[in-house]
């Protein structure tokens, strides 16, 4: 059973009903700390050489379409406010070339592709097919059609020739590493590493297909989390057939009340978050794009070609060192990182460096009152972990972060993006409490998702189903 904090300044409000004097108090050092970094952030992003960057960035991807829609994607997830107000126009402009830069393909030359991939007619699969794509994937454009028994799906299609493309664009990535790090410098070794394998996994739908619907069987029930199935049968290398879900997409959320808005961020944070500690699994592609609020008030998760299985070992190292963080015990946090192999140097790294940089990163989870999550705060938090221009914890920054942790702190900055283009407000801390310490959920939301815990049979989602394959060598943190 996980030790209680009673005598933290993060605990107040725990279930032994302790209150912390000083709590308040530092929940106010957190936000201020929290809105410092992220104004030296934009000040740093404000600089006219890096906007310059940015352009030259965007010249070079613009004929990289797969690898470029996922770099946009993160962008659009991460940076959506780093930059001041006078330069935020003249960078979103650019941004939205990455963004937006599918393919412009006849949906005579996509129907190509699913008839060549099922060797037969379209009218043969589908009764009916509507030519209008209702959505986009980084690599393939996505439409409605019927099955012949009357079924509604929603069928993504590959464009053709973009397996080949992404091989190449991945292989120029290196070639193009200087530049994209001049205007992004979180663009990585490692980073360039996972996208790569990254793209070439989403290249399979088969694979994504089969995944898809063990993940909706896993969820089957559940009151509030709904992942369309999948139809492996029906689906191809470059043709996933899934069932549709009608439903709001993510700017129309956006406009919600904030309650409704609140609501929703919580899921969006068990679903991303919670299902690592719960299930030893998580989806690590969290973005805007693929998630629809159904007129039921359930939440459907969508695209499942980076789903990540993990060591339940690791996984519960995760979570040990977030407690630490929490509990602030500097030195228990950096022993477990030097016997983790995550800090290779430790005459470099002192305890409250090594605890600072973990904070840096999530204390936004771990300050136990109602917090408003705002881009700032996500954008800062993540471009201070891995910007190598912010002098903050350089020590850390060189140390490494085995590859199996990696996919889900991205997934956890990625989701914490998310949340601030919400502007989701809740306490964080007292949701993480669920997977981290054992506690009773304190959230309506939570008591749901414990009752459906409850009535379904012991998961074990780590055994069976394709796993993505993991990087032998170390990343950088």
């Amino acid at each position: 059973m996980a030790k209680e904090l009673p005598t933290s300044r993060l605990a107040r409000g725990t279930k032994l009903g302790i209150a912390v004097a000083g709590n308040a108090l530092r929940a106010q050092k957190t936000r201020r700390s929290m809105r410092g970094r992220s104004e030296a952030v934009r000040a740093r992003m404000a600089e006219e050489s890096m906007i310059r960057a940015t352009e030259q960035m965007v010249m070079v991807l613009g004929t990289m379409k797969g690898v470029a829609m996922k770099l946009g994607q993160m962008l659009s997830v991460l940076d959506l406010d780093l930059v001041p107000p006078e330069h935020r126009e003249r960078f979103q402009r650019r941004l939205a070339v990455l963004r937006d830069s599918a393919p412009s393909v006849s949906f005579e030359v996509m129907r190509a592709v699913i008839e060549e991939d099922f060797g037969q007619p379209l009218e043969a699969v589908f009764a009916e097919f509507n030519p209008e794509p209702v959505a986009a994937a980084s690599i393939g454009q996505v439409y409605k059609g019927t099955l012949h028994d009357g079924r509604e799906v929603a069928v993504k299609v590959q464009y053709p020739g973009i397996d080949a493309a992404v091989r190449a664009d991945l292989k120029n990535l290196a070639m193009f590493r200087r530049i994209l790090q001049s205007a992004m410098p979180w663009v990585t070794p490692a980073v360039l590493d996972e996208l790569r394998l990254n793209l070439e996994s989403e290249l399979d739908y088969v694979a994504e297909a089969t995944t898809q619907k063990q993940i909706s069987e896993l969820f089957t029930g559940h009151p509030f989390i709904v992942v369309p199935t999948t139809y492996p049968e029906l689906s191809t290398t470059r043709v996933l057939v899934s069932e549709y879900f009608p439903g709001r997409g993510f700017e129309e959320i956006r406009e919600l009340p904030a309650a409704e808005r609140n609501r929703i961020g919580e899921i969006i944070y068990r679903f991303y978050v919670g299902s690592l500690f719960t299930f030893n699994e998580f989806c690590g592609d969290p973005h805007p794009g693929n998630l629809l609020l159904g007129a039921d008030g359930r939440v459907a998760f969508l695209d499942f070609g980076l789903y990540n299985r993990m060591d339940p070992e690791h996984v519960q190292f995760e979570a040990i060192c977030i407690r630490a963080a929490a509990e602030e015990r500097a030195e228990d946090l950096r022993d477990l990182m030097i016997k983790r192999g995550v800090i290779e140097s430790p005459e470099e790294i002192t305890p409250e460096e090594c605890l600072e940089y973990v904070l840096a990163a999530c204390e936004w989870a771990l300050v136990d009152e109602d917090l408003t999550i705002t881009p700032e705060l996500a954008s800062g938090a993540f471009v201070l972990a891995v910007d190598p221009r912010a002098s903050d914890f350089e020590g850390m920054k060189q140390q490494n972060l085995p590859p199996e942790h990696l996919f889900s702190r991205r997934a956890d900055f990625l989701t914490f993006g998310m949340l601030g283009q919400l502007e989701a407000t809740g306490n964080w801390h007292r949701i993480a409490r669920e997977w981290l310490y054992g506690d009773e959920p304190v959230t309506e939301l939570g008591r749901a998702h414990h009752e459906w815990l409850a009535s379904r049979p012991a998961p074990t989602p780590t055994t069976g189903g394709p796993t993505k394959k993991t990087r032998k060598r170390a990343a950088k943190a």
